[in-house]
């Protein structure tokens, strides 16, 4: 029996009434009724109510100690009266009475309430995240975590994978975000870097024979923070299979995503096989790549209804090869005018120059636009829209790219605004048939689209033949409620079809052998057909927890500014290291 506790605080039940008990945590609370004080006790594991009566003699002392001290007492489990039962803890049958107690760690004046959970500055809260984790919330969210990576490895283990490491100082890659780097101490001005992810070297391990690898893999990428991205590291469940096609692939993550939302949510899941949506198709439909199929809004293509009509702000953009996008919501035809004023407004603040739109109410055509076009583009309108009575088509004029993303930012916030989104569920889908290449705006360049290892579809026959922004890579993206959770792909394990796909994409064969040594030697060397994928942990764990920030689910995350204001870092280092690794600071000039 432990000095500190004969039960932890989820324990204690009726059957125990009578028993002398020792039980040790925080004050969550304290309540003073009538001169009896009532105590929450808090430990990781749930709440126990503790009694004091005046006649015990330090029932003021204890009355006040500030919450949050760590305690320590010994009482008597007694039964609660009926009318003062807790069905919502489990312990609320009992109460503890207080015989003695001892403060095991006294707490300071708090900078914020730990009970209740009032909203803070999250700096204040990553300042003191020790204390903002006891908070019962975010308690519960990191509890869970721990509970879903045991669970994945028990899935990924029962499905016939193997967990390895890969190694944490590597080697620079050029593609990619920015790497973080460290400096060599025996290798004066050389450096390893921080995996972006394990990419090439669990690629290896299937050209070693391994046949199926996975890893709760951490990954660092020196990026700008958002909301569901960390600005330093993340963790990934990396897995790569051997001897696989692409529907083998998909159906592993579909057992593995199931199980999981089953298990951690009482939410509607998606059944396998999850919907598979092409690239193209999801840009036209949705405006994203990254498609939350809970909302009912499908964006139409009606570039030909006002191709060469008197709306002449479409038909001269149209003339440049511009696109029209129409967005068809159902019956909210009889939303006010500001409604409409606040949507212009805020489709001019994500790039386009205005948002026309029509209304169809009581069988007439309303909209400003509605006389520069003819009754038969009209109905060509409804027709591709199914417009029915109390309907509102939105319309975005733009460049094909343009007007696609722009479409779709407007689709995610008419779905919020007006409560489209399905309730209560997880909406997954496959994003497949990514383009290998992609032109880049500025310099005209063909490079990389997605994932440079990936195997092209038709292999080296599509890459020397085709023009190279139509070939089609063997890449996938796992997509659930508009968060992109994975992406993936079938890689190129030929060397002559990955030196060409190289070519095309900018290398040289020599930088190809230089930069990509270890991967190119290896595939002479019988590497085997092999895909795999990597959802990102941290998101799934987002939407299981239904919270919007991952610094809810992360235990000592980085603020938006890069920094940990807990440990206080980063932070300068002294001059002795700085010569160790044989480094000079130049910081840049200040700004006047």
């Amino acid at each position: 029996m432990s000095m500190y506790r004969t039960h932890r605080l989820n324990e204690l039940r009726e059957s125990h009434v009578g028993q002398e008990v020792t039980l040790s945590g925080w004050i969550n609370n304290h309540r003073d009724h009538g001169g009896v004080l009532f105590i929450d006790l808090r430990d990781n594991y749930g709440i126990t109510q503790l009694v004091s009566y005046p006649e015990s003699g330090f029932k003021y002392e204890v009355a006040h100690l500030q919450k949050e001290n760590c305690i320590r007492v010994t009482g008597t489990v007694k039964r609660r009266d009926p009318e003062t039962v807790n069905p919502k803890i489990e312990t609320g049958e009992i109460e503890v009475e207080i015989k003695n107690y001892e403060i095991l760690g006294k707490c300071s004046p708090l900078p914020f309430q730990v009970f209740p959970e009032d909203k803070e500055p999250e700096e204040l809260r990553l300042t003191y995240r020790y204390l903002d984790l006891r908070r019962e919330t975010i308690h519960r969210n990191i509890l869970m975590r721990s509970k879903v990576i045991s669970s994945v490895r028990r899935r990924m283990e029962a499905l016939r994978f193997t967990e390895f490491q890969t190694p944490i100082l590597t080697a620079s890659s050029p593609e990619g975000a920015r790497d973080f780097l460290v400096p060599s101490r025996l290798h004066p001005g050389q450096f390893y870097a921080l995996p972006q992810a394990p990419q090439q070297y669990k690629q290896l391990m299937m050209v070693a024979g391994f046949d199926r690898y996975f890893q709760i893999a951490p990954c660092f990428r020196d990026e700008d923070a958002r909301a569901n991205r960390s600005p330093g590291e993340f963790y990934q469940i990396d897995m790569e299979m051997s001897f696989v096609e692409q529907d083998e692939v998909f159906a592993v993550i579909e057992e593995l995503m199931t199980g999981l939302f089953s298990e951690f949510s009482d939410w509607k899941i998606s059944s396998a096989p999850f919907e598979r949506i092409p690239y193209a198709e999801a840009m036209l439909k949705y405006g994203s790549d990254k498609p939350d199929l809970r909302n009912p809004i499908v964006i139409r293509d009606v570039t030909e209804a006002f191709k060469g009509s008197d709306f002449k702000a479409f038909a001269g953009a149209i003339a440049s090869g511009a696109v029209v996008r129409a967005l068809p919501v159902k019956g909210i035809a009889g939303q006010p005018r500001s409604f409409f004023d606040k949507l212009i407004e805020y489709a001019q603040s994500v790039g386009s120059k205005g948002l026309a739109y029509i209304t169809w109410t009581d069988g007439e055509v309303k909209s400003p636009i509605a006389k520069f076009l003819s009754e038969e583009r009209i109905k060509a309108i409804a027709d591709a829209c199914d417009v029915s009575d109390g309907d509102v088509v939105f319309f975005v004029c733009d460049q094909s790219r343009s007007a696609a993303a722009i479409a779709g930012q407007v689709r995610n916030k008419l779905g919020r605004d007006l409560d489209l989104l399905e309730k209560n569920s997880f909406r997954f889908c496959w994003i497949v048939d990514y383009p290998m290449y992609e032109r880049d705006e500025h310099t005209g360049k063909i490079e990389f689209s997605h994932n440079p290892f990936s195997m092209p579809q038709g292999g080296l026959e599509a890459l020397n033949e085709k023009d190279p922004l139509e070939v089609l890579a063997f890449q996938y993206d796992l997509v659930c409620n508009g968060e992109e959770l994975s992406s993936g792909a079938i890689r190129n394990h030929q060397p002559e079809v990955m030196y060409r796909a190289f070519e095309i994409g900018g290398y040289t064969r020599e930088e190809v052998d230089s930069q990509f040594a270890g991967m190119i030697n290896a595939f002479r060397y019988g590497a085997p057909p092999h895909g795999g994928i990597a959802p990102g942990l941290d998101r799934i764990i987002m939407l299981l927890a239904n919270v919007e920030n991952l610094r809810e689910i992360v235990a000592f995350p980085m603020n938006q500014k890069a920094q940990e204001p807990m440990m206080g870092s980063p932070r300068e280092v002294s001059e002795k290291q700085l010569e160790e690794l044989h480094i000079r600071v130049e910081l840049p000039d200040e700004e006047l």
